[in-house]
């Protein structure tokens, strides 16, 4: 498509319990959301972006960022809400404009590059599949060195049946990021879950796959945004 012919949607509720106000917090003197916002429009692809929201607090920084917003219904809010049901009402509020398809920009992500948005764009572009997920490549290996713990706090590997002793033994493992998602309207609106299509991936340097959901994860994302990986030290 065109450049500039994509809505992109950041979803952002105000109630979140981990960190008060997570998506409206300043790391490296800006808002993640209006770092969000503003990192979204520098792609050529992204001509609009929209902010999903149950709070005026949040509505308003998106609205200085220049962003649109769509306040959300509280039922779909709450903690226990599936953020694909947000999808899917963004969805049906636009669905006239997206011309079938759907990307989503977490505010959460504040490493994310403008490069990583265009690739799975360009994955999803491709065809083949219904929606594309970032991915990152994981430290920890369900074949090699994740493990459960029992009650008497006994471990096992997660997957013992592969024997391996050496990394370079078992095949590579990835993490699910929250950098970017781009997928199929009428997917999203029918599918079971997320994963139960043709899922596309794009992969995402560790260096930009943070997802902040703990305090440290803020802190991390806040040195790494004043002094870039690869930056000397």
């Amino acid at each position: 498509m065109s450049n500039g012919a994509y809505t992109a949607f950041i979803f952002c509720r105000g109630g979140s319990k981990g960190i008060p106000d997570k998506n409206i917090r300043v790391v490296a003197g800006k808002p993640l959301l209006t770092r969000a916002v503003e990192g979204a429009l520098v792609s050529d692809r992204i001509g609009r972006v929209i902010v999903s929201t149950d709070s005026e607090r949040i509505a308003q920084t998106a609205r200085d960022a220049g962003a649109e917003v769509l306040m959300r219904p509280d039922e779909l809010a709450t903690d226990t809400a599936s953020e694909v049901l947000a999808w899917r009402h963004a969805i049906d509020a636009h669905r006239d404009s997206l011309n079938g398809v759907f990307i989503s920009l977490p505010a959460t992500s504040p490493l994310r590059a403008t490069e990583d948005i265009d690739a799975a764009i360009d994955v999803f572009e491709d065809g083949g599949c219904d929606i594309v997920f970032g991915i990152s490549p994981s430290h920890r290996s369900p074949f090699l060195n994740m493990v459960r713990r029992d009650n008497a706090g006994l471990i096992s590997l997660v997957n013992p049946g592969a024997g391996a002793v050496r990394r370079q033994d078992v095949p590579p493992v990835f993490d699910v990021t929250t950098c970017v998602y781009v997928g199929d309207t009428q997917y999203i609106d029918t599918c079971e879950g997320l994963m139960s299509g043709r899922v596309g991936s794009v992969v995402i340097p560790p260096e930009r796959a943070l997802d902040i959901d703990t305090p440290f994860d803020l802190h991390l994302a806040g040195l790494l945004l004043s002094r870039p990986f690869g930056d000397p030290l």
